[in-house]
C-alpha cells in the first residue's frame, strides 16, 4: 500500500478539489489537461493509500464520499496554507524576519506596545520603507493608505519581565528587543542600549492600612517600615542574579507574580511598596491609594531600550528596524511609560 503521507500531494489535493468542482471526472480530466484514464487511475491510487472511497461513482458522476468531503474541505484549507508559506517566504526574502520576540517589563505601558502592534500589523509589507508612527497622544498611527490584508509576514512574540528578567531574556537569546530595561547590565557584547525615559516611583498603601494613618508629609522612617508587610513583583530571571528593591533586612514580603497582582494586593491593604507612579496615578486621584513620604529618597527608574545587533545596522531586519523607529520617537518613549490603563471605578 503506497505511504498515505506521500500519496496526499499538492497535486493529489488539487485533483480531488477540481473533480469535486466540475462534478465529473471527465471535466476534470479537461481542466487538468490529463487524459480521464489517467485521472481515473490517480483517484484510484489515491484511495488504496488511504484505504478510502473519495468519490460514489454510481450515478455517473463523481460525488464525494463523507471521506471525500473531508479530505476535500482539508485539501482545500491545505493549499490554502502552502499558498501562504509561499508568499510568507517570498516576503521574509525580502529582508522582513521570520519571527521579531519582544521582553516588554512590566512597568511599560502594555496599551502603548499593542497600539504600536497594530500600527506594525497594519503595514504593507511591499513597501521599500515603513513610516514611523506617533501622535501628540501617545498612540502610533499606521501609514496613510490601504492597510495590507496580511501585513507584513513577522510573526510577533511578546513576553513580559520583571527587573533582571528583561534584560535575561534579550542575552539568553529569547527576545531580540527589550523594552524597559531597569539596570544597566553588564554587555556581553553584540547588544546596543539606548534611554527610555526616567520612572518616577511613589510608596502607595491602602486608605485603612496602618500606615495610611500618618500625615502624608510626615516620612516614615526604616525603623516604622520594617513591621509592615512589603508587596514585591518577583525577578522573573532565572540564571541571572535576581534583584530585590525597596526591601528592609527582616521585612515581611509578599511576593507577587506581576505589576497588576501587587496593585491588587496594595488595593487590599495586604501591604505597602512602591509602584511607578504613572501606573499609581488614577489610584492616587480615586483615593483608593494613597501616597507616604518615606525618609530614604524617592527612587527613580532610568529605563532603557535595548536590541540584539550582532550583524551589525546592514544587517538588521525591517520589522527591528520599524520598531526602533518608533522608540526613536520621544512621543512614543513617553507613552511607553506614561500611558497606562485608567482603573474602574
Amino acid at each position: 500500500m503506497p505511504d498515505r503521507r506521500n500519496a496526499l500531494t499538492p497535486d493529489a489535493l488539487a485533483m480531488i478539489d477540481a473533480i469535486a468542482r466540475s462534478g465529473s471526472f471527465a471535466a476534470a480530466a479537461r481542466e487538468l489537461g490529463k487524459a480521464p484514464s489517467a485521472l481515473t487511475y490517480s483517484v484510484r491510487q489515491l484511495e488504496d493509500a488511504l484505504d478510502v472511497l473519495l468519490f460514489d461513482r454510481r450515478s455517473g458522476q463523481a460525488r464525494p464520499t463523507a471521506a471525500g468531503t473531508e479530505l476535500l474541505l482539508e485539501g482545500r484549507r491545505l493549499l490554502q496554507e502552502l499558498d501562504a508559506v509561499a508568499n510568507r517566504v517570498r516576503r521574509v526574502a525580502g529582508g522582513w524576519e521570520a519571527t521579531l520576540a519582544l521582553s516588554v517589563d512590566e512597568v511599560i505601558s502594555m496599551p502603548t506596545v499593542l497600539d504600536l502592534v497594530e500600527a506594525f500589523c497594519a503595514l504593507n509589507p511591499e513597501a521599500d520603507t515603513a513610516r514611523a508612527v506617533g501622535s501628540g497622544a501617545g498612540r502610533p498611527q499606521a501609514a496613510t493608505g490601504a492597510p495590507s490584508t496580511q501585513g507584513p509576514p513577522t510573526r510577533l512574540r511578546i513576553r513580559t519581565g520583571v527587573l533582571a528578567g528583561t534584560w535575561e531574556a534579550l542575552v539568553a537569546g529569547q527576545a531580540d528587543l527589550a523594552i524597559g530595561v531597569a539596570e544597566a547590565f553588564p554587555n556581553p557584547g553584540g547588544i546596543e542600549t539606548r534611554p527610555l525615559g526616567t520612572l518616577p516611583m511613589v510608596f502607595c498603601v491602602a486608605p485603612h492600612h496602618p500606615l495610611a494613618r500618618r500625615a502624608g508629609d510626615d516620612p516614615i522612617g526604616h525603623e516604622v517600615l520594617v513591621h509592615h508587610r512589603a508587596v514585591a513583583v518577583a525577578d522573573t530571571a532565572q540564571r541571572m542574579p535576581a534583584l530585590t528593591v525597596n526591601l528592609l533586612p527582616g521585612q515581611d514580603v509578599l511576593t507577587v507574580p506581576t505589576m497588576q497582582a501587587k496593585v491588587d494586593a496594595l488595593l487590599r491593604g495586604l501591604g505597602c511598596g512602591h509602584l511607578p507612579e504613572p501606573m499609581a496615578r488614577a489610584y492616587l486621584q480615586a483615593g483608593r491609594l494613597l501616597q507616604r513620604a518615606t525618609r530614604a529618597s524617592s527612587p527613580q527608574g532610568h529605563l532603557h531600550y535595548a536590541w540584539r545587533a550582532e550583524r551589525g545596522a546592514a544587517a538588521t531586519g525591517r520589522a527591528l528596524r520599524w520598531w526602533l523607529a518608533q522608540l526613536a520617537s520621544p512621543t512614543t518613549r513617553g507613552a511607553l511609560i506614561e500611558r497606562h490603563q485608567v482603573p474602574a471605578a
